[in-house]
């Protein structure tokens, strides 16, 4: 099985890059860039060249709910959504579908997500599974988030994950989106952030995951 492993940024996947080096397994690296389109491009170039069976993105993300997503908790992605694509208008936030520009189930969205059917297959260390929501930017404004936990109910923000989502399921590919939570959404203080105890507990996660992977 030749396994991809994808990032925003090399930082958050090299200590699995380190542990895998002398290992006899097909596992490539490969860092995307930051933000949804630089994933998609990067992705799709990636796939046409190398072909991957599986692909895994890791991350780190900010947490909407500190009681299930706690800083360093490691939390696996089902569902994904675009946040920000669309208008706020009057103080309300309308995404596409509500804006009638796209059907809420035109592939690869099902109800306006963007599910991974590979979730029960491949989450082989029974990580809590979660809904997630995809930004351009990082989420501060107190009453967009109000709107968006009630729109979406997302657990956690990323700023790739969507990308993953969409493309891997176009293309066919198998995927997985495991994330780290560093900070809590709206908070701008990095003082307060653990973004060194993320990483490290989510390349120890994907670590085990690659042993159990056959």
């Amino acid at each position: 099985m030749k396994i991809l492993i994808i990032a925003a940024t090399k930082a958050e996947y090299l200590p699995v890059l380190e542990a895998t080096k002398n290992v006899n397994r097909n596992v490539l690296f490969f860092e995307t860039g930051v933000g949804i389109l630089a994933t998609a491009v990067a992705l799709m170039k990636i796939i046409s060249k190398e072909k991957p069976d599986l692909i895994i993105q890791m991350g780190i993300a900010g947490s909407f709910n500190s009681a299930t997503a706690p800083l360093g908790k490691i939390v696996f992605v089902k569902n994904e959504t675009i946040g920000d694509l669309g208008v706020t208008e009057k103080g309300q936030w309308s995404d596409i579908f509500d804006l009638n520009l796209m059907k809420k189930s035109k592939p690869p969205f099902v109800n306006k997500l963007l599910p991974n059917p590979f979730v029960k297959q491949y989450n082989l260390l029974k990580l809590p599974v979660v809904h997630a929501v995809t930004v351009n930017q990082i989420t501060t404004n107190k009453k967009h988030i109000e709107q968006l936990i009630l729109k979406y109910n997302p657990v956690i923000e990323s700023m790739e994950g969507a990308s993953l989502h969409y493309v891997c399921t176009d293309a066919n590919i198998a995927f997985l989106q495991i994330r780290a939570i560093s900070n809590y959404v709206g908070e701008r203080n990095k003082a307060k952030w653990q973004i060194k105890e993320a990483i490290e507990n989510l390349n120890k996660c994907v670590i085990l995951l690659l042993e159990k992977i056959k």
